[in-house]
């Protein structure tokens, strides 16, 4: 039995270092790797020009040498329309989105012409918007596959274009010594394009670069998480089934005899009456801090959800597992529920069984909300519907489990009530009592 006291815990918390660092390691050592459809919109709107008799879409050209060169293993780029393109931008669907405006080709052949005929020389321009209401992480990796497309997009249309003006010199010109382009006409043929980055529809500073959301994801779940460690605890305390603790006095009141469903019931109350006044203070701090809070009633209305749901499926698996309920709700709500949330990486951008815990974990769920309510208009698209319903489902699953587990429990017996007598103290623990005095 020595041994076991020893041996019991260290295995189990070897296991347990061994699940947090193949969920918190993994999901983030390597994203680029781990890239996989990741959204982006492209949209060309050029409309091309006439050059030299000829029809001429530089648009069409570059739009198929991105299609071709962005791996299409690592990332979705959707050819869009540009209305279609800032919907989705809008509902958070897409990362973010290349537009090549109407009058590109149209601002290349003045370019080229520039480089002949004096005067001033503009590049076209390729819009790069960012979607910074997705995630800082996010935005990051829109920002470095925009920039290694397009520079090589950029490399070839130079030289496409530098080509043409030197032929075109060749050609036409009298006098041999006439057909060079100056240094610098030549170093702006070379980079013809200006690729602008611009984040759509950017966020006051009182959204964390969008990391707002995930902070309050986190507040909502450890609100009914931890509320029900709490409410679990003192509950059975007040009824008798455990001993509670202050400095070196315990007090256990007698035991009330009342059933494992009817405690359940007392809890799932509690939790209930606490979740709407937690979502309310949530709020009241967050208009303190001068977070901005668009659709406050429906984030209040939503984080009352979250709350109960969260806490009666962790009452529910208190109930049903014992003591041993503390670990699971802890491995189920935080160790699989922070990697698999995308609050921070996307999923597009985790390992494959990370993103396999997203389609159930509770964090996600409540994240996709939270995130809809204050960056993206409380849009059902944007993840609002999913979440509420995921959530609800949350609830039914805690109603289900804890019901069927604690009237099961009552129905063979299994009461929480003491045998009889005073319980003698285990043998290790008389034996250490018997050292100390």
């Amino acid at each position: 039995m020595t041994v076991r006291i020893f041996t019991a815990p260290i295995a189990l918390l070897s296991v347990f270092a061994a699940l947090l660092a193949t969920m918190y390691l993994g999901y983030a050592s390597n994203t680029e790797k781990n890239l996989h459809d990741f959204p982006i919109a492209l949209v060309n709107q050029d409309v091309g020009e006439t050059v030299d008799g000829a029809p001429q879409n530089f648009g069409d050209q570059i739009t198929a040498a991105l299609v071709e060169r962005v791996p299409s293993d690592k990332v979705d780029l959707r050819l869009l329309g540009i209305s279609e393109a800032r919907a989705q931008l809008k509902s958070g669907r897409v990362y973010g989105a290349i537009i090549i405006p109407s009058d590109f080709t149209k601002r290349l052949v003045i370019l080229g012409a520039g480089a002949v005929v004096p005067g001033d020389m503009e590049r076209p321009v390729i819009t790069v918007h960012t979607n910074p209401r997705v995630g800082p992480y996010a935005t990051g990796i829109m920002q470095r596959i925009a920039d290694t497309a397009l520079d090589q997009v950029d490399e070839t249309v130079g030289k496409t274009l530098t080509e043409r003006v030197d032929a075109t010199l060749a050609a036409g010109a009298a006098d041999p010594a006439s057909d060079k382009i100056s240094g610098a006409a030549r170093l702006l043929l070379a980079d013809p394009i200006d690729v602008v980055q611009a984040p759509y529809r950017p966020m006051g500073d009182g959204a964390g670069q969008g990391l707002i959301a995930f902070f309050y994801t986190l507040i909502l779940l450890l609100a009914g998480f931890t509320g029900a460690m709490i409410i679990h605890t003192m509950v059975d305390s007040l009824l008798g089934f455990t001993p509670t603790e202050y400095g070196p006095w315990f007090v256990q009141p007698p035991a009330t005899g009342i059933s494992r469903f009817r405690t359940l019931l007392i809890k799932w109350a509690v939790i209930g009456v606490a979740a709407p006044l937690l979502s309310g203070v949530f709020l009241g701090v967050a208009r303190l801090l001068e977070v901005p809070l668009p659709g406050a009633l429906l984030l209040w209305l939503y984080g009352t959800l979250a709350i109960i749901a969260v806490g009666f499926t962790a009452l529910a698996v208190l109930a049903t597992f014992g003591t041993a309920g503390l670990l699971v709700n802890l491995i189920l709500f935080v160790v699989l529920g922070l990697p698999s949330s995308a609050a921070t990486v996307p999923l597009e951008a985790v390992p494959g069984y990370v993103a396999v815990l997203a389609r159930f974990e509770p964090m996600h769920q409540i994240y996709l909300a939270v995130r809809a309510i204050l960056f993206f208009d409380g849009s059902m698209e944007a993840g609002l519907s999913h979440g509420v319903w995921m959530t609800i489902l949350g609830v039914a699953v805690g109603l289900v489990l804890g019901a069927t587990a604690t009237i099961t429990y009552d129905r063979r017996g299994l009461h929480r009530t003491a045998s009889g007598g005073e319980t003698p103290p285990h043998p290790i623990v008389a034996r250490l009592a018997g050292a100390a005095r």
